[in-house]
């Protein structure tokens, strides 16, 4: 079967072809992958910026993004049968015996830094047209989001935060009321995540580059999003049009634009990281003003990655919600879809919004 693998010690992006992979376990399921989804870290991977090949491999099979068809169970497998459509979770227990979060089922809160991540860090990813996983690491999703469906795993960045974020903030006891969120950034985990706040109750501002006429911001007022763009209004004139910022989420990757807004979070206000910035990016940090306004407007930074079941669970819930209120919106997140010999596209020469690799031949 074929692959589409990055080779990073010697810099390149190809197709390979691999076996057929077969169930070894009676607790396994294979799955027929029928669409993988395109985002900056393959983009940081395909330009040899990040990513590992697993143990003994030259090369990294792409995609943590995926949609997935069941077409094999093995004799344990209780969940899932045969023609279920399934979204796969990217992260993998590190099997270290002290590490409790692994332990507990929960690899995306790690403390060895030994987990595995599929098409990221030392795990072979979906952009093939078969996989073997373990059931508990395949998450169900109804028939009727099989054309948006591939959305899930990068809206289980939002519905990770989002549980997070309502954890916290139940310090908060009183503030039920005229919450006000700001996302940073208009790419597909921004506008999920503009979704995702929306949904549950935000007043919700999108501040990306881009202009108040682009695609992306059609997309965030048909959500009922206010879309401001950080080309023709600075952080001070979003803060005054704004108010009282309860919840920044940062979908662009940490720029100096996240950092200058950090510095207008408001009282009480939780800022949450999502984006990984690239090494060596200079930035500029007003520690003086960060520190005082972090312990004289009880402020909190909370840096998340990866999901967990629930967030997977959430964001299979909440999608087909979003696709139930917003049909247009949802749909017009996926712009662009690409055979998988023609994987290298989306990848090295981005544009719209969001890029598939469709594996089912129904592009």
């Amino acid at each position: 079967m074929k692959a589409g693998a990055v080779f990073p010690a010697e810099r390149k992006v190809e197709i390979v072809t691999l076996d057929e992979p077969k169930i070894s376990s009676p607790t396994q399921v294979k799955l027929r992958i029928l669409e993988v989804g395109v985002c900056g870290t393959d983009r940081e991977i395909c330009h040899f910026r990040h990513g590992t090949v697993p143990e003994g491999s030259e090369f990294l099979v792409l995609g943590h993004e995926s949609l997935a068809e069941v077409v094999e169970t093995g004799r344990a497998v209780s969940r899932l049968r045969p023609g279920d459509l399934v979204v796969p979770m990217v992260r993998l227990a590190c099997g270290n015996a002290a590490c409790l979060a692994c332990g507990a089922g929960r690899p995306d809160f790690c403390y060895t830094d030994s987990f595995r991540e599929r098409g990221i860090k030392q795990a072979h990813g979906f952009m093939t047209e078969f996989v073997v996983e373990e059931e508990e690491s395949v998450n169900p999703v109804p028939r009727e989001l099989r054309d948006v469906a591939v959305l899930v795993e990068p809206l289980t960045i939002a519905e990770k935060a989002l549980l997070e974020i309502r954890a916290i903030q139940q310090r908060l006891p009183w503030k039920q009321a005229a919450r006000r969120a700001v996302v940073l950034g208009a790419g597909p985990v921004g506008l999920l995540g503009a979704m995702a706040l929306g949904n549950a109750g935000f007043e919700t501002y999108v501040y990306s580059r881009e202009a108040a006429q682009d695609p992306r911001a059609e997309v965030a007022a048909a959500v009922g999003a206010k879309y401001i763009s950080s080309a023709a209004h600075s952080v001070e004139q979003l803060a005054a049009a704004v108010g009282n910022i309860d919840v920044v989420y940062e979908a662009i990757g940490a720029s100096q634009t996240a950092f200058d807004l950090l510095g207008v979070l408001g009282a009480d206000g939780l800022f949450c990281f999502t984006g990984v910035p690239r090494h060596g990016q200079p930035l500029s940090i007003r520690t003086d003003r960060l520190l005082f306004n972090l312990v004289l407007k009880n402020q909190v930074i909370l840096g998340t990655v990866n999901a967990g079941r629930d967030a997977y669970e959430a964001a299979v819930r909440d999608l087909s919600e979003f696709y139930q209120r917003w049909p247009w919106a949802v749909r017009s997140l996926i712009t662009g879809r690409y055979t998988l010999e023609e994987f290298r596209k989306p990848i090295l020469e981005p544009s719209g919004i969001k890029n598939i690799i469709v594996l089912d031949g129904k592009n």
